[in-house]
């Protein structure tokens, strides 16, 4: 069994409350979650209303598709006009860990 986790730091746009900032990470966040089966939270700079701190974690029997719903997960909130990801860190567990 393989564990990845995923964290994205993102800067988001034309947001000036936090209540602006659930409108925009909330169907970001349920888009992960229904496209590829993985579980997603909002994870870090809560306080502040333009920054997220998007937490993904994946398992699966090999690396190498962890790897890959990963990645696809990453490319998806890049591809998001109205967010600008600062970094991705990743994350894989294995049997050895």
């Amino acid at each position: 069994m393989f564990v990845g986790a995923l964290e994205l730091d993102v800067l988001l746009g034309d947001v000036h409350s936090l209540k602006q900032k659930r409108s925009v990470v909330r169907p970001v966040l349920a888009e992960l979650r229904r496209k590829f089966e993985v579980a997603v939270s909002e994870a870090g700079h809560l306080e502040l209303h333009r920054r997220a701190l998007l937490g993904i974690a994946c398992v699966a029997a090999d690396s190498g598709h962890v790897t890959e719903v990963l990645d696809r997960c990453e490319r998806l909130v890049a591809a998001r006009p109205e967010l600008e990801l600062l970094s991705a860190r990743h994350r894989l567990l294995g049997p050895e860990d």
